[in-house]
C-alpha cells in the first residue's frame, strides 16, 4: 500500500500482517484460520475509521497521489478524445485538458484541470493551477460547444489558480471574471464534476455549470485549509480547525445548495477502487445530460441564473 495516509497506518500495519502469512502459508497451510481472523478484523477496522473520518482527512484523501486525475476520467470514460489546443491569444496552458469528445454515444466538450501524476508531469502542468491562458482557453471550447450544440463537461481538480506574477500581467482576475460571466449566459448545458480538490477562483473559473456533482471525498472551498489557517490564526498547523470551519465537504455543500449531489466513492477513496467511481461519474454525466438535454434554452439559462442567486441564503432569528 503506497503512500499511507496518516488515519491508514493502522489499517497498512493489519494488511502487511495478512500478505505475511499468507507467503508462509503458500507450502504449508496452517495459518488459514488466522489468515481469515485478521481479515475479518481488517474489515472491521476499515469500517470503523473511514465512519469516522474528519474533514482534514478527507481533505487528505482528496490530494492522495493515487487518486484519479482528468486523463485518468479521460482514457475510461470517453469512447473518443480529440484534444484541442490553445487559447488563440497567448500559448497553450497544459493545466487544462480540453476536447470533443464521445461518452456512451453522448457528443460532447470535455474540459478538466490535471495536476500530472510524477515529478516531470505535475511540472508540466503546473499541479494543475491554470494560468490565464488555461481560462480562455477553456472558454474557447466552451463557445466552440455552444456553436455545435454539444453540452459541456467540466471535471475540476485544482488547489486554484496560479498565483504568480506572470499570470497576475497576463489579466488573472480579468479571465476569472470573464468565464464566470460567459458561462452564466452559455446557451448550451454544462454539467460540472469536482473529482478532488475545487480550490478557489481555479475551481470557479471553469466551475460554473446548471448541475454540479462532487465526488464524496473530494472538496470545493474559496481557500485551502492551510491558506485559511495562515490568515485566520497566523499559523498553518491549525489546518484541521480550518478544514472543519470552511464546510468544505460534500454533504455540507449539499445543505448549503452549492452542489446537487454526492457521488459515492469506493470505503478509503477513489485511489482504492478508481473503476467503481470511473462507473459512477459516467452514470452521473448520462443521467443528467438525460434531463438538461430537454430543457429549452431560455429556460436553461433561467434555471442556471436562479440556481446560483440561491447560494448564500440566510435567515436570521429575531431576538425575542
Amino acid at each position: 500500500m503506497s503512500d499511507i495516509l496518516p488515519h491508514e497506518k493502522q489499517i497498512s500495519e493489519y494488511v502487511k500482517t495478512i500478505e505475511h502469512l499468507k507467503k508462509q502459508n503458500q507450502a504449508n497451510p496452517l495459518f488459514n484460520a488466522e489468515i481469515r481472523k485478521f481479515e475479518q478484523k481488517l474489515n472491521k477496522l476499515k469500517e470503523s475509521v473511514y465512519a469516522k473520518l474528519i474533514p482534514w482527512e478527507r481533505v487528505q484523501i482528496s490530494r492522495h497521489p493515487d487518486r484519479p486525475h482528468t486523463l485518468d476520467y479521460i482514457k475510461n470514460l470517453c469512447e473518443s478524445f480529440h484534444e484541442l489546443c490553445g487559447d488563440r491569444t497567448f500559448s497553450d496552458d497544459h493545466a487544462v485538458v480540453g476536447g470533443l469528445a464521445v461518452i456512451d454515444g453522448m457528443k460532447c466538450v470535455l474540459i478538466g484541470q490535471e495536476k500530472g501524476n510524477d515529478t516531470e508531469t505535475r511540472v508540466k502542468r503546473n499541479f494543475g493551477m491554470l494560468l490565464p491562458e488555461g481560462f480562455r482557453k477553456a472558454l474557447r471550447l466552451m463557445k466552440l460547444a455552444e456553436k455545435f450544440q454539444l453540452p459541456v463537461i467540466s471535471l475540476l481538480d485544482t488547489q486554484g489558480a496560479h498565483p504568480g506574477l506572470e499570470a497576475e500581467e497576463r489579466g488573472q482576475g480579468w479571465a476569472i471574471a470573464m468565464n464566470l460571466r460567459e458561462m452564466s449566459q452559455l446557451a448550451t448545458p454544462i454539467i460540472v464534476v469536482v473529482i478532488g480538490e475545487a480550490g478557489s477562483g481555479g475551481a470557479l473559473g471553469v466551475g460554473v455549470g446548471d448541475v454540479i456533482g462532487m465526488l464524496e471525498h473530494a472538496y470545493y472551498s474559496v481557500i485551502s485549509p492551510e491558506g485559511c489557517a495562515s490568515i485566520l490564526w497566523k499559523d498553518a498547523s491549525k489546518k484541521s480547525e480550518a478544514a472543519s470551519a470552511l464546510k468544505l465537504n460534500a454533504e455540507d455543500l449539499l445543505k448549503l445548495q452549492i452542489i446537487d449531489t454526492i457521488i459515492m466513492e469506493p470505503p478509503g477513496g477513489a485511489h482504492h477502487g478508481p473503476q467503481y467511481v470511473y462507473s459512477n461519474v459516467k452514470s452521473f454525466i448520462l443521467e443528467q445530460w438525460e434531463i438538461l438535454r430537454h430543457i429549452p434554452k431560455e429556460l436553461l439559462l433561467e434555471q442556471r441564473y436562479m440556481k446560483y442567486r440561491r447560494m448564500g441564503g440566510f435567515t436570521r432569528a429575531e431576538k425575542s
